[in-house]
């Protein structure tokens, strides 16, 4: 596997001088991106078959992998809730290992295909739900006995692996290869792999977001206001949105438990009733709802 291999261009690094050694490990992120661009086109697929799955009903994203491959995952899929509002019981985090396993090794983890396949049946993962499964290798057991239990009950499947051929994105629905070559140190797959990964992940899960109506002018419109840092930035979005000053947008955002989407609809004239239904009919998305609000088809207060 080229993720494996030394690499003959790295062969003295350990003797170089210090910059060189920084400029190398710069210049791999580099190649990270340009996997990542390569990848596009799967990326585009993946995320539009995503959001056909979840945008009906109570479908969930599942991300699955182990090791360095199984953090990325897990941290891609825990910033969803407070970015996003992703519900929480939308969201299954898979880490061979366990929790633990996200703070430090487990031996033997990434092995046991046994326990990933019960977890897979634990959580019920069916026809209704996306798995996203990480791992350079693209043969990691744990990883790949998820994304086979999971197909085989229906799921759509997507892979995301450092290597071509790999069993990973031979079985998935949505293969995604970032092909990044050998790592500066021999399988040190937290190097340029891992930086693929992360943005991989972030551009699946973004335009996946985006998709689902969770971001109206490249703002973050349902996110969760868990700090005073996040309180101002409501606000902040609610008075460029729609003009008004901050008391009222603290005002609107007071009636509106803190939703900056129904909280537009408010300063547009909706009760908080209406404006809930609205949503609810444009399936979250901000820019249906207020079409309906500007073009006179729903009926509002006077």
């Amino acid at each position: 596997m080229d993720t494996e291999r030394a690499s003959p261009r790295y062969s003295d690094i350990d003797v170089w001088e210090p910059l060189d050694i920084a400029e190398a490990m710069i210049e791999g992120q580099f190649t990270a991106v340009a996997a990542v661009r390569a990848a596009r086109f799967a990326l585009l697929d993946a995320a539009l078959a995503a959001e056909e799955r979840l945008r009906n009903g109570g479908g969930r994203l599942v991300y699955v992998g182990a090791g360095t491959s199984g953090r990325l995952a897990v941290q891609d899929g825990a910033e969803l809730i407070p970015t996003f509002s992703w519900p929480q019981d939308r969201l299954v985090l898979l880490m061979a290992g366990g929790r633990e396993a996200l703070l430090r090794s487990v031996e033997g983890a990434e092995d046991e295909a046994g326990r990933a396949r019960c977890l897979v049946r634990r959580y019920v993962i069916d026809r209704n739900d996306v798995l996203i499964a990480v791992a350079a290798s693209g043969t990691t057991p744990f990883t790949l006995a998820c994304l086979r239990e999971a197909k085989a009950r229906g799921a759509l499947t997507v892979g995301i692996a450092n290597n071509p051929g790999t069993p990973l994105l031979a079985e998935a629905d949505h293969p995604i290869l970032l092909d990044t070559g050998a790592e500066p140190i021999a399988g040190s797959t937290r190097l340029k792999a891992g930086t693929a990964q992360k943005i991989a992940l972030n551009v699946l899960s973004s335009v996946l977001m985006i998709l689902l109506g969770r971001v109206y002018q490249g703002l973050m419109v349902d996110v969760q206001a868990a700090n005073q840092k996040l309180v101002q930035r409501s606000e902040d979005m609610l008075v460029r949105l729609t003009g008004s000053s901050h008391e009222t947008a603290r005002d609107a955002l007071r009636r509106a438990s803190g939703s900056v989407k129904l909280a537009v609809l408010l300063l547009h004239g909706c009760s908080v009733d209406e404006g809930v239904r609205l949503l609810e009919q444009a399936n979250g998305q901000l820019r249906t709802a207020l079409a309906h609000v500007r073009h006179g088809s729903v009926k509002l207060r006077t």
